[in-house]
């Protein structure tokens, strides 16, 4: 039977004695409006469709956590996320499908975080994890990876498979908030940090990205206007036979020279071109002068064309490809159309036919960033594809030892060799790499061991001096991956503080300027900002630069650049004078000691 509430009025009844002889009165069945209140009680806190957190329980909860740990200086981390493609899925399949996606999505995402914390839905296609007691960005880091990756897997829905992605914000307390609302507002800003720079990553919330969204509005309309004025080029890149050396293939790269920020990375660009159909304007832009331009080019020699997954399914595209092609006179067997594993989103009987009509054409079809994407291992039985690109991820490091990349660029190599298909190495910067890579049968090898991006002008004086060939050329071995900066910095030496410029980072170091008269052997602490200390050794030095090796190595920031795993907390600092609410997210962790500090001179401090 069901259980009944009811709700008793009564008083007791007294025999004359005045002994008890039980109750008088009176009893209601509200097992109704038991039920309805409890409904309405758990619509208030529960995402109907999920099961999961909604919006109204999960800043209560935040508001709570953050209030009480602040009394104890504990720390919390919060994530973002937001699903990407989850419209074309709603698009293509319908929305009850897309209803049952967030439903098993909601299912992984429980899976992952288990009890470190709790996981909620906002709405739509948003959903947040709360992570008590949780500052270690290595451990948030490899956390984010894994939701990505496991949301990144195919969906089967009512027996067809779907496939989406996700990208994550973090932001932690206190280093980058101290209130539920500031918070929020960091994870949300690395959020829509992790979709611009690519999409399927993940982003920490750092100061500069305050400015980030309307840098990135005012980029947004210099990109339209330099689209309307014709101001996109096109670089090509060979790709060339390892064996010969010899190009048999130039790819098609977009450049953008702007007039206030100069040359502007693809990286940033496309991004942003991706948000509406502005990347359909451009990749029909990139089509047809690439078949123009390599018309010019010995009858030997293909030109590869990027394509997004936006054009790719757009109605239309296999037109715009023949008209392309008709245009220039260029033959269907010289142009390779390079496409990503993010065209097997959503309904892929429509992929495949447009597969089917391209063939026809009589076009070359490449699979690029191989191994990166959704699993389309099986899609390439259908033998739509001549290429297979192995994303230069396999190829970076390759030859450190114990890397796992070689025998996975191998089973790459093994696998398309069966299908029949050419392979590519992409990424390739060193002479040991090129030779792995060789070793391991590439066909052809991409990267500048063997040449930037050039121009058509380049490549036609190339050409002309009766050379198809490009030589090697790079060093030796690879050296562990660094970025080129220009960033005004810290350095702390005994009880000393002097302003640098950070020249160059990597993960095991970093090269410097703005010193001299810094012997080798030094040991300096550099401090990078927002809390991030590195202790370090000055291993080389020149008149006014230092060659810096770090005691600990820093950790990837989920976009490309590196960070420490562990910051100074604001509550220490509080601790030493500073009061806790005159921080700001991202505070200068070392703000008053370094204006008390900076002027005193140790070294020569140069201008900067």
């Amino acid at each position: 039977g069901s259980t009944r509430w009811w709700r008793l009025n009564g008083r007791p009844l007294l025999d004359a004695a005045g002994n008890f002889r039980g109750y008088r009165g009176s009893a209601v069945d509200i097992s109704a409006q038991y039920a309805y209140e409890t409904q309405v009680t758990r619509q208030s806190q529960v995402d109907e469709l999920t099961g999961l957190a909604n919006r109204r329980k999960l800043n209560d909860r935040l508001t709570a956590m953050l209030a009480a740990f602040r009394a104890s200086q504990r720390s919390c981390a919060l994530m973002m996320l937001d699903l990407d493609r989850f419209k074309q899925v709603n698009d293509t399949m319908g929305h009850p499908a897309g209803d049952e996606l967030l439903k098993q999505v909601a299912t992984r995402l429980q899976s992952i975080v288990k009890d470190a914390g709790e996981v909620g839905r906002l709405g739509g296609d948003e959903f947040q994890v709360l992570l008590p007691d949780m500052d270690d960005r290595g451990t948030l880091g490899e956390l984010a990876n894994r939701i990505v990756q496991s949301v990144s897997q195919p969906y089967q829905i009512n027996g067809r498979r779907a496939i989406i992605g996700t990208s994550v914000g973090i932001a932690i307390a206190p280093y980058d908030g101290v209130e539920a609302e500031e918070l929020t507002r960091a994870a949300d800003m690395a959020l829509y940090s992790a979709k611009e720079t690519r999409g399927g990553t993940f982003c920490f919330f750092t100061s500069e990205l305050r400015d980030a969204a309307s840098r990135t509005a005012m980029l947004g309309e210099r990109l339209r206007d330099a689209v309307d004025k014709g101001e996109l080029k096109l670089a090509y890149q060979p790709l060339v036979d390892p064996v010969t050396n010899e190009v048999k293939c130039f790819e098609a790269l977009l450049r953008w020279h702007d007039a206030e920020e100069g040359d502007i990375s693809p990286s940033r660009f496309i991004p942003i071109a991706e948000n509406d159909d502005l990347i359909i304007r451009i990749g029909e832009m990139a089509l047809k002068r690439a078949c123009i331009d390599a018309l010019a080019w010995p009858e030997t020699i293909r030109v590869a064309v990027n394509v997004s997954a936006k054009q790719f399914i757009r109605p239309g595209f296999r037109k715009a490809v023949a008209s392309a092609l008709q245009a220039s006179g260029l033959p269907p067997g010289r142009l390779e159309l390079e496409i990503t594993e993010s065209v097997f989103v959503g309904d892929l009987e429509t992929v495949d036919a447009i597969f089917r009509d391209l063939k026809k054409l009589g076009v070359r079809l490449a699979l690029d960033d191989f191994g990166t994407g959704y699993s389309s291992l099986g899609y390439l039985k259908h033998g739509h594809f001549n290429k297979i690109k192995i994303d230069q991820s396999f190829v970076r490091g390759c030859t450190e030892n114990g890397d796992i990349n070689p025998a996975i660029i191998a089973a790459i190599v093994a696998l398309a060799k069966a299908l029949g298909m050419e392979t590519v190495a992409e990424g390739v910067e060193a002479m040991d790499e090129l030779a792995l890579v060789k070793e391991r049968g590439a066909d052809l090898v991409q990267g500048y061991i063997y040449s930037r991006p050039i121009t058509q002008d380049e490549v036609l004086v190339q050409l002309a001096e009766g050379s198809a060939t490009f030589r090697p050329s790079g060093p030796p071995r690879h050296r562990a991956e660094r970025i080129t900066i220009f960033k005004k910095v810290g350095l702390i030496h005994e009880d000393h503080y002097y302003d640098v410029i950070l020249r160059n980072l990597s993960k095991t170091g970093a090269r410097i300027t703005g010193l001299a008269g810094v012997p080798v052997g030094t040991d300096v602490v550099l401090d990078l900002g927002h809390g991030q200390l590195v202790v370090s050794k000055v291993v080389n030095a020149t008149e006014n630069s230092q060659g810096l090796k770090f005691e600990t190595k820093l950790i990837s920031d989920g976009s490309g650049g590196f960070m420490t795993r562990h910051r100074i907390s604001p509550y220490s600092l509080a601790e030493a004078g500073i009061p806790l609410a005159a921080l700001g997210a991202g505070a200068f962790p070392l703000a008053k000691w370094r204006e008390a500090n900076k002027t005193v001179p140790r070294f020569v401090q140069l201008d900067i």
